[in-house]
């Protein structure tokens, strides 16, 4: 829930659902939406109570299911250290990630975070305490930066037990700073030099050893090289060692719009194998809210944990998603003329870099210098016709296939919405994707036309329809937005602090749902300029 609530009655929904998926535990990374009585300054004021997550919570164990927090520790600290009021315990004093693992008030501070977590979530069985992602300057202590994160795990393990606890803890930085990392994203690295790199780095891990604490579960979160040799050689570190292991695989990881890559069905798969075949003490999906789209997209990759967690590697991916259709959809839904989920991968990966320049990512923009002059694509120039179709033929080629796949697509969901099939809502919230994604095909569509266009009379008759286009945006964000928010609450309070965003979370970009089409009103933005600014009678004729 790092950058959006949903409404309460949805997480209700939610949890009568995987209850029937015999999910048997949710870890919530709570951030600034528990509203914390010990430090009410880290709440954000549309928080929900700990009274109100505690029913929740209750309403989970009733269906078998124990939720347990996830407070950011060590770094991911910008809920924390935005604020004016915490930002002395900074470790960089200009940046809001990380805490000084050195600063005593820095565990006071955490561990009231921690027991306000508690309460809010009684029944949980762990405390997620995070540490990834993090680098510690050591304030001149001459502390390594794998010292420091071992100090600061010790403290919160330790607090994590006095309170009945297990503490999870990402495991990626103290393999990091070992020089461990690379093998394990290394997919072409042979075994061999895999086992080369640990013979020379191994020992940088074992001369700590004594310091990981005995009680914490070291998690190995990979989602998208899972089956590499290093992945395995370094939880297999881990457990060698008689620490507890548990694998991280996603559902969802920093895709724009939609999970793809089939809902990462394969790494779950993978994941699954692995820790069944290494008898880890367990396997957790994670579901990042970093680029936010919305929950309902993300349930095919929950199904699929649930399938081969519980029912081990039986069935092929093809026949979980038989399976999968029959459970969202109904009975009379299975076969393939009712698959339509994989069929969006290309058009939403197309659309994601549609309209920013090469070598540009959407989310950048708001973190770069004049992102409409510089970074958001070029428009047709009235005396060079037929460039700017060019330059983007490849972009205009791909629009041109996947239009295709679009227009299948809503068929096939018009299909399934006319024989009254279960799952309405989520059919719906898939269908505002495809509306999105079509109307930025139909945008750069319009754009070549007028690049082609050979008499002034066809010009003006182009450029009015490019002026139709951009007033439709109004009326399709405005579907979109309904459609969202039967579920999702898509505005920030006007008093949120926004924090640095060093990963360019979209998410965190705007107060109000502008984030979700950033790439889109710079280019509308631009238009609606270029369109007022040409000296041409076409132009003022359409106008």
């Amino acid at each position: 829930v790092k950058h959006h609530l949903e409404k309460k009655s949805y997480y209700y929904d939610l949890l009568d659902e995987i209850a029937q998926l015999k999910i048997n535990g949710i870890i919530v990374e709570i951030e600034d939406k528990l509203k914390y009585k010990r430090r009410p300054e880290v709440a954000s004021s549309d928080a929900v109570s700990i009274e109100e997550w505690r029913k929740i919570s209750k309403y989970a164990l009733n269906r078998n299911i124990k939720i347990s927090p996830l407070v950011q520790g060590l770094g991911h600290a910008s809920f924390v250290l935005k604020h004016d009021k915490n930002k002395h315990l900074r470790d960089d004093p200009e940046s809001d990630w990380a805490f000084n693992p050195l600063d005593p008030e820095t565990y006071t501070l955490q561990f009231d975070l921690y027991k306000d977590a508690f309460e809010a979530f009684p029944h949980g069985k762990y405390l997620h305490v995070g540490g990834d992602e993090v680098h510690t300057t050591g304030r001149e202590s001459g502390k390594s930066a794998l010292e420091l994160n071992l100090i600061w795990l010790n403290k919160v393990s330790d607090f994590a037990a006095e309170h009945d606890r297990i503490p999870i803890f990402w495991d990626d930085m103290p393999l990091k700073q070992a020089g461990l990392m690379g093998p394990i994203y290394d997919e072409k690295m042979p075994p061999k030099t895999v086992d080369s790199v640990w013979a020379a780095n191994e020992p940088n891990l074992n001369r700590f050893i004594e310091q990981f604490p005995k009680n914490c579960v070291y998690m190995r979160w990979n989602y998208h090289l899972a089956e590499s040799y290093g992945n395995g050689k370094a939880m297999d570190w881990f457990s060698s060692n008689g620490f507890s292991v548990m694998g991280a695989t996603a559902g969802q990881t920093r895709w724009t719009l939609m999970p793809q890559r089939e809902s990462n069905i394969d790494q779950i798969r993978i994941f699954t194998e692995q820790s069944i075949n290494r008898n880890y003490n367990g396997l957790l999906l994670t579901l990042w809210d970093d680029d936010s789209p919305h929950f309902e997209l993300y349930k095919r990759g929950i199904s699929a944990f649930a399938e081969f967690t519980w029912g081990g590697l039986q069935r092929s991916k093809a026949e979980f998603k038989k399976v999968y259709r029959h459970r969202m959809f109904g009975p009379n839904f299975t076969s393939e003329e009712s698959a339509f989920i994989d069929g969006l991968d290309k058009p939403v990966a197309v659309w994601t870099n549609l309209l920013v320049k090469e070598g540009t990512h959407r989310n950048a923009l708001n973190q770069l210098k004049n992102p409409i002059e510089n970074y958001i694509i070029d428009l047709p120039e009235f005396d060079k016709k037929g460039t700017w179709t060019q330059k983007y033929s490849k972009r205009l080629a791909d629009i041109k296939v996947q239009s295709v796949a679009l227009k299948k697509i809503r068929r096939t969901i018009a299909s399934l919405q006319a024989k009254n099939t279960s799952a309405k809502y989520n059919l719906e919230v898939y269908n505002e994707v495809i509306n999105l994604v079509d109307y930025n095909f139909k945008l750069m569509k319009s754009l070549s036309l007028l690049d082609n266009a050979l008499s002034a009379e066809e010009e003006a008759k182009m450029i009015k329809d490019l002026q139709n286009l951009v007033y439709e945006f109004k009326e399709v964000r405005k579907q979109f937005e309904d459609i969202y928010s039967k579920s999702r609450i898509l505005n920030k309070p006007s008093d949120y602090i926004l924090d640095q965003d060093h990963h360019r979370h979209p998410a965190n970009q705007s107060i109000n749902f502008d984030w979700q089409f950033t790439a889109e009103l710079m280019l509308l933005t631009k238009i609606k300029d270029y369109l007022k600014t040409q000296d041409l009678e076409t132009t003022s004729k359409a106008l």
